[in-house]
């Protein structure tokens, strides 16, 4: 006789959020919510919202920002999707689509009011939250946010060890970067050393 495990909150937000169809409509194409968390979940990763790539994957930066954001934490292709105490939550579960002159949308606000608070109640091990982008950043730190991107991530000394605002790793920032070297000279080794320390209990 095979058992089945009691279906937890996680389980039933996590249920929720992926048949999710509130943009249903507003999009241009049918909403599909990436999201990817586990009960071990300590590290979570919130970025703006999944790109045409990942929307079409399923998966959580399986293109070349994820390959950046791997080099960045320090953790390899493989681990970065087997390890359950990583986990990816974006501000919005669904791609926004491309905006005319390029780029994607920016994240509707209705996804993070509507699952946020829900989902983060469900996983109370966290340790760490990387703050992936601006929107991200404004959303979760509020008044505690910069006036902008780089404002905020030069800041970062205030929010560690539980969280860390970051560039969005995209290739659209790799001038940014290069103006900014104090980014990866100082928070990158930080925050290799601290993904190190939770992955390794």
């Amino acid at each position: 006789m095979t058992t089945t495990s009691p279906e937890t909150g996680l389980d039933r937000v996590l249920a929720d959020i992926r048949s999710c169809r509130a943009c249903l409509g507003e999009l241009p194409h049918t909403p599909r919510p990436v999201v990817r968390v586990f009960p071990q979940t300590r590290l979570l990763i919130c970025g703006q919202a999944p790109g045409r790539r990942v929307h079409e994957s399923g998966l959580p930066f399986t293109d070349p920002s994820g390959d950046r954001l791997r080099d960045w934490m320090g953790v390899e292709y493989d681990r970065f999707y087997a390890d359950p105490r990583i986990g990816v939550a974006a501000q919005a579960f669904c791609y926004p689509g491309t905006a005319p002159k390029g780029g994607d949308y920016p994240p509707p606000r209705r996804c993070a009011e509507l699952w946020r608070a829900r989902l983060l109640a469900e996983l109370p091990r966290m340790e760490l939250t990387l703050l992936v982008g601006g929107y991200a950043q404004a959303w979760a730190l509020g008044a505690r946010a910069g006036r902008n991107m780089t404002e905020t991530v030069q800041a970062w000394r205030d929010f560690a060890p539980d969280i860390l605002p970051m560039p969005h790793p995209s290739w659209r920032n790799t001038a940014w970067l290069r103006r900014n070297p104090w980014f990866e000279q100082e928070v990158v080794p930080w925050l290799r050393d601290r993904v190190r320390s939770i992955l390794s209990t």
